[in-house]
């Protein structure tokens, strides 16, 4: 089996969330922008509640969500930047004990594992993408590796991970051939 990577290219990642939200389907542009700005496994995205984002009384979005991951049975407390609070107020319900990401049916579930990775293969596919190893494990290594790019320090990607090594959060950040280049190139010490 292919291991899935992140999405190196911004203006493609961009072209991703887009085409859900130019569609008007807001649930499922969240879904790619919550992703990618959580970093989270996709079980515990799915299982998102709105009570784990807005205050149940005032209904404003809170400035950061707290998690039990179901893989690590960690708690994980993540801020919540700009991006995902706008995706959110695209899908604001009545209802704040509903999942985000309902799905379609009476009986209140998230969608399946299943139906995000159709989500994240449609757009790929309408948009051009092509590399055919993005799939819904790629949202949380694109965050990863945008955040190492922009300078973040391993150490930190680890923690945020809940990574027990430092090779297992190097492998996610999904380093690639023309990576190691850019350094070699860009650092002119003589």
């Amino acid at each position: 089996m292919p291991v899935c990577e992140p999405i190196r290219d911004v203006e493609k990642l961009h072209k991703l969330a887009e085409f859900y939200l130019n569609r008007n389907q807001y649930r499922n542009h969240a879904m790619l922008v919550l992703g990618v700005s959580t970093a989270l496994r996709i079980g515990d995205l799915l299982g998102l509640t709105w009570g784990h984002v807005c205050e149940e009384k005032s209904g404003e979005f809170r400035t950061h969500i707290t998690i039990t991951e179901m893989k690590t049975g960690k708690q994980n407390t993540i801020a919540l930047n700009q991006k995902a609070i706008a995706a959110l107020r695209l899908l604001i319900p009545h209802k704040r004990n509903m999942f985000i990401f309902a799905n379609n049916r009476k009986e209140p579930a998230p969608i399946s594992r299943i139906q995000a990775w159709r989500i994240i293969k449609n757009a790929v596919a309408a948009t051009g993408l092509t590399n055919r190893h993005i799939a819904v494990h790629s949202l949380r290594k694109t965050f990863g590796y945008h955040a190492w790019v922009s300078g973040a320090s391993p150490v930190v990607l680890m923690d945020i991970y809940n990574h027990s090594s430092y090779e297992m959060t190097r492998r996610y950040l999904g380093v690639a051939q023309d990576d190691k280049d850019k350094v070699h190139l860009s650092l002119m010490l003589f």
